[in-house]
């Protein structure tokens, strides 16, 4: 099910709201984050125990995987307890919201700035330097700071557990099997092209190592 599609003026009125606050006071965009996402994604948008950091992540990437959620091509597979969560959590937030509040939501976590406090995780910098380069840099960029152009999405800031975990989905099959997912499919192809568990972990703690 796509979003609900509203006239270009709401949606810049909106996205406009969602960054500006008048007299110091959250934006509309905050409150909802605030109310519907911060139990699991923390209060700054930066990660929690449950859910990945958002602040500073692509808004297109967000309300896509947004979508993902709501429309059960992401999170049905039972092997995903968190995705499971997040999709339960997407019904009642598309429903709740209009479009261009969900662009101004979305437009709000990619203003935010990008999480720089992911904790470094062991493993061989400079062998993960090499394999990420060579297997995900054209994508997710240099840095790990993604690629717009590409829709790859930003890896730096994101924790080393929830990277591991999501590789695996893919790998696994757990993501990337839908149909319609034309980009996780692409994604759970390169799953394949990392040799073994401690190139992953090298890759990681290259990621989580970038600003």
């Amino acid at each position: 099910m796509e979003l609900r599609r509203f006239p270009l003026w709401i949606s810049v009125l909106f996205t406009v709201a969602a960054v500006v606050s008048h007299a110091g006071e959250p934006s509309a965009a905050a409150v909802v984050f605030q109310s519907q996402c911060s139990s699991c994604h923390g209060a700054d948008a930066r990660g929690a125990e449950i859910g990945p950091s958002l602040a500073g992540q692509q808004a297109d990437y967000l309300s896509r995987q947004l979508q993902h959620f709501q429309s059960g091509l992401r999170g049905r597979d039972p092997r995903d307890a968190q995705g499971a969560m997040m999709a339960a959590t997407a019904q009642s937030v598309v429903a709740s919201l209009s479009d261009a509040q969900l662009q101004a939501l979305m437009a709000y976590l990619s203003e935010l700035s990008p999480s720089s406090s992911a904790v470094a995780t062991d493993g061989d910098l400079r062998r993960g330097a090499n394999y990420y380069n060579a297997s995900c840099g054209g994508c997710h960029g240099a840095q790990a700071q993604g690629n717009p152009l590409m829709h790859a999405p930003r890896l730096a800031g994101l924790s080393g557990a929830y990277l591991q975990r999501q590789f695996q989905h893919f790998a696994q099959g757990v993501r990337g099997t839908h149909k319609e997912d034309r980009l996780g499919r692409q994604m759970k192809m390169m799953a394949t092209s990392l040799p073994d568990a401690k190139t992953l972990a090298d890759v990681i703690a290259f990621i989580t190592a970038q600003p």
